[in-house]
């Protein structure tokens, strides 16, 4: 039987859901019969403008992701920075351009899990999970939510954690901070999690 194919696809500025992402596709390989793959959504900004930003160099180890190879994925797992609440532009510019696959309904049914990073408490943990259901919704991929499966690590009260029941999450602060170990377990469950679910549900 052919692996089950579940892409990791994320758009990281500063590096923090780089981390992540990577953590979220080691949980998911470790799944029998299932084949992550980590891919990049596509940059807009210009160069000179990512420079202003001091952003770093993107991941040269994964590829950018085109709109019309998501058909070939079973499942997915979608991770992005928030902004003002929700999905970056870049994510959003990516999704505008899936009009074919909407067209065709190719990815209706599949899963797909969500994960993100947000500077603090009010950034979008949860907002930026609900507004991307909306680009779910329209293809007909079945949302999967983490809920409180994720066991005693969801209730940890005695140390600042992101992610919520919407998915793994963490927090950057000024951008200094990065993702703890508690959100990287909660990152590497959630790949897990996901990945076992597409593949239960495979046709």
């Amino acid at each position: 039987m052919a692996a089950t194919k579940v892409y990791v696809v994320y758009y990281s500025l500063y590096g923090h859901v780089e981390i992540v992402a990577r953590e979220v596709q080691r949980g998911a390989n470790t799944v029998h019969g299932v084949e992550a793959t980590l891919w990049q959504i596509p940059e807009t900004l210009p160069d000179r403008v990512l420079e202003k930003m001091k952003a770093p160099p993107k991941a040269n180890d994964v590829a950018e992701i085109k709109p019309e190879q998501l058909s070939e994925a079973d499942g997915f797992l979608f991770g992005f920075p928030s902004r003002f609440g929700m999905m970056p532009a870049q994510f959003l510019a990516f999704f505008d351009a899936t009009d074919e696959l909407w067209a065709s309904q190719a990815l209706a049914g599949k899963p797909a899990g969500i994960f993100w990073s947000t500077g603090f408490h009010g950034g979008g943990q949860e907002n930026s999970a609900l507004t991307t259901i909306t680009k779910l919704a329209h293809h007909g991929m079945i949302y999967v939510p983490l809920g409180y499966t994720f066991g005693k690590g969801m209730f940890e009260m005695n140390e600042v954690k992101g992610g919520s029941s919407y998915g793994a999450g963490t927090y950057a602060g000024d951008g200094s901070r990065q993702p703890t170990e508690l959100e990287l377990q909660q990152a590497f469950y959630q790949g897990k999690y996901v990945a076992e679910i597409v593949k239960k549900l495979k046709v």
